[in-house]
């Protein structure tokens, strides 16, 4: 396709591609001229992944280009290409050292990881940004009053596991290796917002079946 027919389909103005193309953040097309190149499939699918992480993301063009860095670097395994994506993504702020309620959180993160034989979040630790910001979580809930120990969050835990295996079978059903760690991104970032407005849904459905509308 040319790039009038690339603009159209993933939604991007010809301006906008043109810039991801110098970004280094969009392979060049296929040369057919001086002056003119087609796309193919593929530039539509990274169109969409870029579009996931600035539009929906909220990254600036810069971070969206660092996380497509990893993405394309085929020199790391599928999870280290993965994880160092998703590292790159917008995270919170990191734990207060000098919040006693940080400890407390530090503790029970520790004992849930332990608890769900997740031992590769417990042996990255707080090298995690994902791992950070469940401790800045759980100590906000500790220093409002709402302790979430490790028992209380294990089955919310387990029900994020099954999410994850759902997730990655998903991943699975795309044939190549750019494929795979392109969806498992967008996903990331796509799947929040859906995952969140059906927690809050079913938490609607619960309260409705418990104690009536």
């Amino acid at each position: 396709m040319r790039l009038a027919e690339l603009s159209e389909r993933s939604g991007v103005s010809a301006a906008m591609i043109k810039y991801y193309l110098r970004q280094g953040m969009l392979a060049p097309g296929r040369k057919v001229g001086a002056t003119t190149a087609d796309y193919d499939e593929s530039h539509l699918r990274r169109l969409r992944l870029v579009r996931a992480l600035i539009e929906v993301g909220g990254l600036t063009v810069a971070r969206a280009k660092e996380v497509i860095g990893y993405v394309d670097d085929d020199s790391l395994d599928r999870t280290i290409r993965l994880g160092a994506a998703l590292w790159a993504l917008p995270h919170g702020p990191d734990p207060d050292d000098g919040d006693a309620s940080v400890a407390v959180a530090r503790v029970e993160v520790d004992r849930l990881l332990d608890a769900l034989g997740w031992t590769t979040a417990r042996e990255l630790g707080e090298l995690s940004p994902d791992h950070r910001a469940l401790i800045v979580a759980v100590a906000t809930l500790h220093r409002l009053g709402y302790s979430w120990d490790a028992e209380f969050m294990a089955p919310y835990a387990e029900l994020m596991h099954r999410a994850a295996v759902r997730d990655l079978d998903f991943v699975e059903t795309h044939p190549s290796e750019e494929e795979k760690v392109e969806v498992a991104v967008a996903a990331t970032v796509l799947f929040d917002p859906v995952l969140r407005a059906l927690h809050r849904l079913a938490q609607q459905e619960e309260s409705a079946r418990r104690y009536g509308l």
